[in-house]
């Protein structure tokens, strides 16, 4: 049985993924994984290398950016006669030749990308999933909600803000339809209302039209249905009593901005 030891000063799931793609090229060999994580202490670490110089049969994988207990390990591993695997020195060495740049050794840093990345990955996925109104119980878990009547830009800026980790559901607001009651469950600092000018949103309902070939005298693109909507989008949203925004000569990345601000504001 080989004995596969992993040490790791972050969670080692890392280095257990690197050794696992190793060990599949050796389907005959049977294997037991001892793993150690979040070791920064010398005293944890030797205890562990000790352990691992009483046989024969252990192979050593590990992930330290501490150079000193790096140093420690190499030394320890050299004198013993451990067969060890570095998994990160090399690899961060030749960064560092390359772009004449220190590391800053942080352990756990790849495992803080990843959180990122995946925080990231959801909150997209929750844009896509609470768009225009599919369900309204996304009110209740977002950290955002953004309403509006047609074409003020509520799913550009949903998604938009999704990048910057923000989980954004946005709700429709038509005069035939009744708003949500789960909009009067939140916080109306947590909503954002977004308006537009009617020159505006007659000129862009005619492009949305064009582009799907029906005909541009449409009542979505009427100017009369189009100030009808938003007299109703106004009394809901002073309603609510929530922050209110003019997209009408704002680019997604301004508007985006004055929300982040807000954010930043309500949470502290």
């Amino acid at each position: 049985m080989l004995n596969i030891v992993l040490i790791s000063d972050s969670t080692g799931e890392t280095a257990e993924q690197l050794a696992k793609a190793a060990l599949a090229q050796f389907s005959n060999v049977e294997y037991n994984f001892k793993r150690f994580s979040h070791i920064r202490e010398f005293s944890n670490l030797s205890e562990i290398l000790n352990k691992c110089k009483e046989t024969n049969d252990t192979i050593l994988f590990y992930s330290l950016v501490n150079s000193s207990l790096l140093d420690y390990t190499k030394k320890f591993c050299q004198l013993h006669s451990i067969i060890s695997v570095d998994l990160l020195s090399s690899s961060i060495l030749a960064i560092q030749r390359v772009t004449n740049k220190t590391p800053g050794n942080t352990p756990g840093a790849l495992r803080k990308l990843n959180e990122e990345y995946f925080k990231r990955i959801d909150s997209i996925e929750f844009a896509v999933r609470y768009d225009d109104g599919k369900d309204p119980r996304g009110i209740l878990i977002a950290d955002l909600v953004i309403i509006g009547i047609s074409r003020t830009s509520k799913t550009p800026l949903s998604m938009y803000l999704a990048n910057k980790n923000i989980r954004v559901a946005n709700i429709p607001l038509v005069p035939e339809t009744t708003v949500p009651e789960e909009i009067y469950k939140i916080s109306p600092k947590k909503i954002i209302g977004l308006t537009n000018s009617p020159e505006k949103l007659e000129t862009i309902r005619r492009e949305r039209l064009k582009s799907l070939g029906l005909p541009n005298d449409s009542i979505y693109s009427n100017s009369n249905r189009i100030l009808e909507e938003l007299e109703y989008s106004n009394r809901i949203m002073k309603k609510i009593g929530c922050p209110i925004i003019d997209v009408s000569n704002k680019a997604i990345e301004e508007t985006a901005d004055i929300i982040l601000k807000h954010l930043l504001k309500i949470n502290k």
